[in-house]
């Protein structure tokens, strides 16, 4: 099965360090992805966590493609009811206009960030959690928003019939439904779009969700054959026992930010050191299994595996390990085993 590799960058913060270093070590990892052959680098959306940095995707796919030759950059994504429709048409308009067919604007529908500060990031009317279903409830209309701001127009005598997303006569880039359940496999395949599953974090089983999506597509002017993509938590060490080491850290990370607690992303020694209770240590063991750790070859042979079971188009691959070196060397190690190339 053919499938290509791409980069989702959290910007993640390991304790001691700060936002500034974690930031300046995406550019670090783009520049790396970019002459080892990787497709795209996807930069996150995420709020109020001191895990991870990336809270202006819009801003680090600008210093990305900037710092990069060859490699598309997009968002994984910006999510929208956090913004309104008509600024990011005209950002992405603007980001595809310095950096022609080398954007993608990949969409969410989720805040990427707890209630309250959904709420400070949107400031919608009422405070008892209604108004945030109510922005949740609103994707559709957004995405209609954005469609219409650049190209589709609103019907006549419509209040924003007369706005289009400068500059005009620039495309959107190439769009993207992200999800981590079937509702945005539904809406990309009814309206023609790009879908990408979060199996990084997603306790649903990816393949179903994909297949509905491949299944019930609807070429669109968009996008004439539909095109899945399957992000994963990768971590490739030189042997499956020092992947499995690496890994302890975002392990207790995702448990701290499960149990209300986020904090940067520990080292080994510390997460090795946790006194984990029993119950503690049965959700990271269900966990584990949602994961990929191990040498070249098994890292190889389990993302072929889920590629194949969820007939991925592309398999996007998130590393969260506490040393900068060592996720450049995880990345390092996954390229060779598939033999990327950056000629390709």
């Amino acid at each position: 099965m053919n499938f290509d590799l791409s980069v989702l960058d959290l910007s993640p913060v390991p304790s001691g360090s700060s936002g500034r270093d974690a930031l300046n070590n995406t550019l670090d990892l783009a520049r790396l992805a970019d002459r080892l052959g990787y497709k795209r680098y996807w930069l996150a959306e995420h709020h109020n966590l001191p895990t991870v940095a990336s809270s202006a995707p819009e801003v680090m796919i600008e210093a990305v493609a900037n710092a990069t030759e060859n490699i598309r950059v997009g968002s994984g994504g910006m999510m929208l009811p956090n913004h309104a429709s008509l600024k990011v048409a005209e950002v992405f308009r603007v980001l595809e206009a310095l950096h022609p067919d080398r954007i993608d604007l990949g969409i969410g529908r989720a805040p990427g960030t707890d209630p309250r500060t959904a709420y400070a990031l949107r400031r919608a009317p009422g405070e008892d959690g209604s108004a945030l279903h109510a922005a949740a409830d609103r994707f559709p209309e957004q995405l209609g928003e954005l469609f219409a701001f650049t190209g589709d127009g609103f019907p006549d005598g419509h209040p924003f019939a007369p706005i289009s997303a400068v500059p005009n006569d620039v495309s959107l880039p190439p769009i993207w439904l992200l999800g981590s359940s079937d509702y945005s496999a539904q809406a990309a395949a009814e309206v023609g779009l790009g879908f990408a599953f979060a199996s990084h974090f997603s306790p649903m089983e990816p393949g179903a969700v994909m297949r509905f999506y491949r299944e019930n597509f609807k070429p669109s002017e968009r996008l004439s054959e539909p095109h899945a993509i399957l992000a994963t938590s990768v971590i490739c060490a030189d042997t499956d026992e020092r992947a499995l080491e690496l890994a302890s850290s975002q392990e207790l990370s995702w448990l701290r930010m499960q149990t209300g607690n986020p904090q940067p992303l520990a080292s080994v020694e510390e997460a090795t050191d946790y006194p984990y209770t029993e119950m503690e240590r049965g959700r990271i063991e269900a966990y584990r299994k949602t994961q990929i750790a191990g040498s070249p070859a098994t890292a190889r042979e389990k993302v072929e595996s889920l590629a194949e079971a969820t007939e991925a188009d592309e398999v996007m691959v998130t590393t969260m390990v506490y040393d900068h070196s060592e996720r450049l060397a995880s990345y390092e190690r996954l390229a060779e085993a598939f033999s990327l190339s950056a000629a390709a």
